[in-house]
């Protein structure tokens, strides 16, 4: 069982960056793929990216390529989602999820673990 505890985001402007931070505690974190999904008010969760168990494929939404980043440090039980010229579209609760699956990560249903989520609003 992993605990996913996320940090990072907040107030951000157009056109800014920010970095979201997934901090995993419990066993064998390597073992998991690693999702970033975000959700508005009344919408369905949104795949967003993923990084595979070793952090060297990764999987990113088409509205995220190009400007989102995903990285893991194994050592320190870490995924991290860089965030560049933010829209105000971007604006949601971003959460990260842990998945031992062995495909389907863009799926929200996969994913066995989540962390309490984290705002990000971006300003005009």
């Amino acid at each position: 069982q992993v605990q996913l505890v996320e940090s990072g985001g907040g107030l951000v402007q157009y056109g800014g960056f920010t970095r979201l931070s997934c901090k995993a505690s419990g066993r064998n974190f390597e073992r998991y793929v690693v999702g970033w999904f975000r959700q508005v008010p009344g919408k369905e969760r949104e795949f967003v990216a993923s990084i595979n168990r070793e952090g060297s494929r990764t999987l990113h939404a088409d509205f995220a390529k190009g400007r989102f980043t995903i990285s893991r440090d194994n050592t320190e039980n870490m995924v991290n989602l860089q965030m560049y010229s933010l829209k105000t579209e971007d604006t949601a609760v971003y959460y990260c999820a842990a998945s031992d699956a062995v495909s389907g990560w863009r799926y929200a249903k996969n994913y066995d673990y989540w962390g309490q989520g984290t705002q990000v609003t971006v300003s005009s």
